[in-house]
């Protein structure tokens, strides 16, 4: 302070600034206040990575598969030819299409008697310009198209039911496994087709297996010596090799070998 003309002034006292301890104070307050907003910020980062990945995880389980789009609609088509028990060709507008019964397993031609039987009953149930409905599955490796063929029934189930044909397990998710091992058990229990045998014939899948050691009538094997058309120079010759496994004499997969012969 000081005195002029005899009054004392006192000088004004310049304000301080208090800075508290971490643990109170202005200083503190503000510290906390910084605290809860990061910890608010890392919560919000969190949920919205925690929704992104739940985003990502449902679209790829929600969406089909390549195969579930390559799969066309149904359609209709007319019988062409029987290749054997699990195999026939059909007409659909300007295309010959070659089918593969989805989801059975028929006996192989050169498991005689049955692979011939089978052949027939398939025969029967669908002549040459019956009308079917095509109920595509897949395409398997040789680009046959395996479905289900439709007539008055389910082809393929009546093969099963009728013991000309196996339940095929492996290849059972693209139908109804539940009908078609019913169909298969019944088969079984009344003795039809391939279970006249006990337990059933050689299951084809395991004959295939085994085929390179199966010896045939003319002394060859089907994994052995292969047969040209004029070397064999007879049809009727032709359609016996093709009984007897040489399958690869059918070249259109149409049930005749060596048409060329006729």
């Amino acid at each position: 302070m000081r005195r002029h003309d005899g009054v004392v002034v006192r000088r004004a006292e310049r304000p301080t600034m208090t800075i508290a301890s971490p643990t109170g104070g202005a200083g503190g307050g503000c510290q906390a206040d910084l605290l809860r907003r990061k910890r608010s910020l890392m919560s919000l980062l969190q949920r919205s990575w925690a929704r992104a990945a739940l985003t990502i995880a449902l679209g790829v389980a929600l969406a089909p598969g390549p195969q579930a789009l390559a799969v066309p609609a149904p359609y209709r088509a007319t019988v062409l030819s029987i290749g054997d028990g699990d195999t026939l060709r059909v007409s659909s507008g300007d295309r010959a299409i070659t089918i593969r019964l989805a989801c059975i397993d028929a006996p192989e031609m050169a498991q005689a008697p049955w692979g011939r039987q089978a052949r027939d009953s398939l025969m029967q149930r669908l002549p040459r310009g019956r009308e079917v409905t095509i109920e595509p599955r897949t395409t398997d490796r040789y680009g046959r198209t395996v479905a289900e063929v439709i007539s008055d029934l389910n082809i393929n189930l009546v093969m099963v039911e009728d013991g000309q044909a196996f339940a095929y397990r492996r290849y059972l998710s693209g139908c109804d496994a539940k009908d078609y091992l019913d169909a298969e058990f019944r088969a079984s229990r009344h003795r039809y087709g391939v279970w006249q045998v006990e337990g059933g014939i050689t299951r084809p899948w395991e004959f295939r297996r085994g085929r390179t050691a199966i010896v045939i009538p003319d002394g060859t094997t089907p994994g052995g010596r292969r047969y040209s058309c004029r070397e064999i120079g007879s049809h009727a010759r032709a359609q016996e090799l093709l009984r007897q496994g040489h399958t690869y004499l059918d070249g259109n997969g149409d049930g005749e070998a060596c048409e060329s012969l006729r």
